[in-house]
């Protein structure tokens, strides 16, 4: 009896350790093996949630569903600060005293789905470093690392995903002769870079993703020094985008376009860049941010863009969500926009604007489509209620583990 016992007292752990729970969004979770594919065990608790739930970390690519469109039709996830992150050690032997954005590195952030990086450049220490300013200086407790360390992942993750682009927004703090250049080429970049000379003015469509990999002009790079456009062939950036304040001006209010920018309803550039993160980040409340407050001013944003989608999304702790997150927001972007659905997952290739598959909630819009083709529903909605499938899902997925022990019990009793 003793052996029966331990046989099926093993066979059940077995089958804990072996079989994960696979829930989904939004269901209770106590570590990160109860959640599906792409998902983590976290917490909320700015918006008032007492238990972890399943989170999303990784981002549908819209290229993979709906492909071959030109690069401004999409909208792509973008870290702010990428660099600025949490538990980064100090590389100059100093203490670091200075806020934080991110949390993994740049790597992980590109395999999660992140395809814009914000990077602040500067003089120091006889080379170019990525650093947070005081009164616009570098500082050895304000400094992170070199712009090359960084810029040799995005080589790297450039390298084994041959089909993927990435924007770079520098803050451009680099006074060096041809400092920008030859860190590009230290860092053998040039061979993905996009030519400014191919760059579309007057709000034109930029070329297809699939020319841009054909051609492998898979990096695209902007910088706030105009003067580096004629010197360097760096593109300034508010020539080639519109963009709204940052800071806290752009997470309430109205939108304003950032005074280098032209009018966000202006037709004269072709890419919509969205900053969404507070002056001052507070890791423990960016859930609530990109979960609550960034659907709202999405649809602020796109009405004061004259109903104009972000081509990117700026933001602080891209992962941290009530949920869905800025993931869900871009899900749902690019679905109203690319296929008249209510989120990219519901799109199918080579059919008719709005023939959307079941996700188990409403994915249909009331779209029409735009003089440039874009799909746009005239009102963005982010919520969708639960489905009777996922609320079914969540009521199995929390008791699953405790089912597997009633079991367990309900097996040793006879003996």
């Amino acid at each position: 009896m003793a052996a029966a016992l331990s046989l099926v007292f093993s066979l059940h752990i077995a089958l804990l350790l072996l079989i994960p729970c696979s829930c989904q969004v939004g269901d209770s979770c106590s570590s990160a093996r109860d959640c599906g594919a792409g998902l983590y065990c976290g917490n909320c608790a700015a918006t008032g949630k007492a238990r972890p739930s399943c989170i999303r970390a990784l981002a549908i690519q819209p290229t993979s569903i709906v492909k071959g469109l030109p690069f401004n039709r999409y909208s792509w996830l973008v870290t702010h600060n990428s660099f600025s992150i949490v538990g980064e050690p100090s590389h100059t032997g100093v203490e670091r005293v200075t806020f934080y954005n991110q949390e993994d590195t740049v790597t992980n952030q590109l395999r999660n789905g992140v395809r814009g990086l914000m990077l602040d450049m500067y003089d120091f220490n006889d080379d170019i470093w990525l650093c947070h300013s005081l009164q616009g200086q570098c500082y050895n407790f304000t400094a992170f690392q070199p712009a090359i360390d960084t810029l040799k992942e995005v080589e790297a993750f450039l390298s084994e995903n041959p089909t993927e682009i990435i924007t770079i927004f520098i803050e451009d703090y680099v006074h060096s002769p041809m400092g920008l250049s030859k860190l590009f080429i230290a860092a053998d970049l040039m061979k993905y870079w996009y030519p400014i000379s191919e760059m579309p003015t007057n709000g034109n469509d930029w070329p297809s993703v699939t020319d841009m990999v054909a051609k492998n002009h898979r990096l695209l790079v902007f910088t706030s020094d105009a003067s580096k456009e004629a010197s360097e062939g760096i593109a300034y950036q508010w020539s080639y985008l519109l963009e709204n304040e940052s800071g806290d001006p752009g997470i309430t209010g109205s939108c304003p376009n950032r005074k280098e920018s032209q009018p966000l309803n202006s037709r004269s550039a072709s890419l919509f860049l969205q900053n969404y993160f507070p002056t001052i980040p507070v890791e423990n409340e960016a859930c609530k941010e990109n979960s609550v407050g960034l659907p709202q001013m999405v649809q602020t944003c796109y009405a004061a863009a004259g109903n104009r989608i972000p081509n990117f999304i700026a933001v602080n702790y891209y992962m941290r969500s009530n949920g869905g997150g800025v993931f869900d927001v871009q899900d749902r972007i690019n679905g109203l926009t690319l296929c008249g659905c209510n989120t990219i997952a519901a799109c199918q290739a080579g059919t008719p604007a709005g023939s959307c598959k079941d996700t188990g909630a409403p994915n249909r819009t009331s779209s029409s489509v735009n003089g440039n083709g874009n799909v746009y529903s005239g009102t963005i909605e982010f919520k969708s209620p639960a489905s009777a499938a996922s609320i079914l899902n969540a009521n199995i997925c929390s008791n699953f583990v405790g089912a597997l022990l009633l079991g367990l019990v309900l097996i040793i009793k006879p003996f």
